[in-house]
């Protein structure tokens, strides 16, 4: 019998053949990475060797399928992965064009767990960098409406939302809105609107995580008990395929109402509503939704629970 590493070798070859031949690209980019025996530190120091500057955390996206590369500098990046990892020319290339002609692999596949968490720690450095002096910013919600809108490419084309907040202490001057966009997304490409009782004013990203936060500034400083309405937009429609919205509460709150509106060119077989505890816990409270006349769906919860509420649907 061979040693155990031999069989370990073989194995890992035999996976990546098929995965090759196969795919899809995020199980044939995992197979050859695990062949060749490298960490994802390493592959990313040969990619800087050949002139292509990814991140590790990108890396462990795209092996575990939770974001494909789209962008010249990405499609650089999976060419010198083919040379670094030994694999066939265009092997990695034709398994993307694959993906991208087949409209099941189009979806993108849902955050896991591991990729929330790393997304929380962005938000919280983000949010530092805006000297946001508190998590809910001084305010309390008391009623917040959020109109999602899905392009005709499937996408999260943009959000609007509209907060009545009330202060807690003295001296509150603004708002500090966070848009998780999805997978695959690039923040930096993003564009935040104020609509109405405030202002635009700082604005951080994050791509690798998809995080983008932006100040709202009120013309006025609010004293503690004094409340304020104002709406705000986020332009986003730089992802792929979206097949849900997720909002998450820290603590219970006000009313929240949730209305995902639907191009006519691109109306899902089925809509649902869902809550989930934690990113860790499964989901649970599905109900299903009827798309009415006016492409649209939606929830209302009169007083959120901390915990995420959201609504998802299946194109097909």
């Amino acid at each position: 019998m061979p040693p155990a590493t031999t069989q370990h070798l073989d194995v890992a070859t035999a996976e990546l053949d098929s995965a090759l031949r196969g795919g899809p690209f995020h199980v044939a980019l995992r197979a050859a990475i695990a062949a060749r025996g490298l960490p994802l530190q390493r592959v990313q120091h040969h990619l800087t060797r050949h002139g292509v500057k990814v991140g590790v955390t990108s890396l462990s996206y795209w092996q575990q399928g939770a974001r494909r590369p789209q962008r010249p500098e990405s499609l650089r990046a999976v060419r010198a992965l083919e040379e670094i990892l030994r694999l066939p020319e265009e092997s990695l290339i034709r398994l993307l064009a694959e993906a991208d002609e087949d409209p099941e692999h189009r979806r993108p596949a849902a955050r896991s767990y591991r990729a929330q968490v790393e997304a929380s720690g962005v938000l919280e450095r983000l949010l530092a960098e805006l000297g946001q002096p508190s998590p809910d910013g001084g305010v309390h919600t008391l009623g917040h409406h959020e109109r999602i809108l899905i392009g005709s490419r499937r996408e999260l084309a943009g959000r609007e939302s509209h907060h009545i907040v009330r202060a807690h202490r003295d001296g509150v001057d603004r708002f500090v809105a966070v848009h998780h966009g999805d997978p695959g997304c690039v923040p930096a490409r993003m564009t935040v609107r104020a609509l109405e009782n405030c202002r635009t004013g700082r604005v951080r990203t994050h791509d690798e995580t998809g995080v983008l936060v932006a100040e709202l500034l009120f013309d006025t400083r609010l004293r503690a008990g004094e409340t304020h309405l104002f709406r705000y937009g986020v332009e986003d429609g730089t992802a792929g395929v979206s097949r849900e919205y997720v909002r998450g509460f820290g603590a219970a709150g006000g009313q929240y109402a949730l209305q995902v509106r639907f191009d006519e060119a691109a109306l899902p077989a089925r809509c649902h509503r869902f809550t989930q505890h934690s990113p860790a816990a499964p989901r649970g409270g599905r109900q299903e939704l009827v798309l009415g006349g006016h492409r649209s769906v939606h929830l209302v919860e009169p007083r959120v629970r901390a915990g995420m509420l959201g609504i998802g649907w299946d194109w097909e």
